[in-house]
């Protein structure tokens, strides 16, 4: 087996470099697919966020690993359910743009109690968010919702062999859920909803700088 490199505390194996040039092709992919010619783009970079999290050369799954992925996918479901309230408050959604949101945005809070539920007194609190009001109308915030939703599947694949048995079962239940919502907004978004047969998976600094660079993930 080949060594595991971690990144802030998130595998990385031999096969990272190449796990971010198949997303650079995949998002090339995409954009053949969009009447804009649109798509979420891929810069990896340090994760502020996760800077309590150390870096280790080699570590197998433990508990304690569950809590660091765990709680990195609570802060992405606190962030997804934080910005469709906003849209919804703030927006003035219309037609299946605001269905999806009313749903979406149901999902991601009963994602938020799960993920929560399986973290117990290690959940992390929920951040308090800022988003631009540019973000939350129009073509912007579809665009924005999909980046959202791609990159919480990425997520959730890119942690999933990390995660003990016990850890992984809820998580395997929020992804396939996240994967639906995903291709709902490409779908509105007038792209394939299903452009890959199988989507790669994103270390937590990378989907972290594709938020960012987004102005997605920005914490009052």
């Amino acid at each position: 087996m080949s060594p595991v490199r971690f990144e802030h505390g998130f595998a990385q194996d031999g096969r990272g470099h190449r796990a971010a040039v198949e997303l650079e092709g995949a998002a090339a992919g995409r954009r053949a697919f969009s009447r804009q010619g649109l798509a979420v783009g891929v810069a990896l970079s340090g994760v502020a966020l996760l800077g309590a999290i150390p870096a280790s050369p080699a570590r197998p799954v433990s508990p304690d690993r569950d809590t660091e992925i765990l709680n990195f996918a609570l802060l992405l479901e606190h962030l997804q359910a934080g910005f469709y309230r906003e849209a919804l408050d703030r927006g003035n959604l219309r037609g299946e743009v605001r269905r999806f949101a009313e749903i979406v945005g149901a999902n991601e809070e009963e994602h938020v109690a799960l993920l929560g539920k399986a973290l117990g007194s290690r959940a992390r609190r929920r951040p308090s968010f800022r988003f631009d009001d540019g973000l939350l109308r129009g073509r912007r915030f579809v665009r924005a919702a999909l980046t959202l939703e791609d990159a919480g599947v990425a997520a959730y694949n890119g942690q999933a062999a990390n995660l003990t048995r016990e850890a992984l079962l809820p998580a395997l239940r929020i992804v396939s859920v996240e994967g639906r919502h995903a291709a709902w907004i490409r779908d509105i978004a007038g792209e394939h909803p299903a452009p890959l047969a199988a989507d790669p998976g994103l270390s937590a600094s990378a989907v972290t700088s594709i938020l960012k660079r987004a102005r997605l993930l920005v914490i009052r």
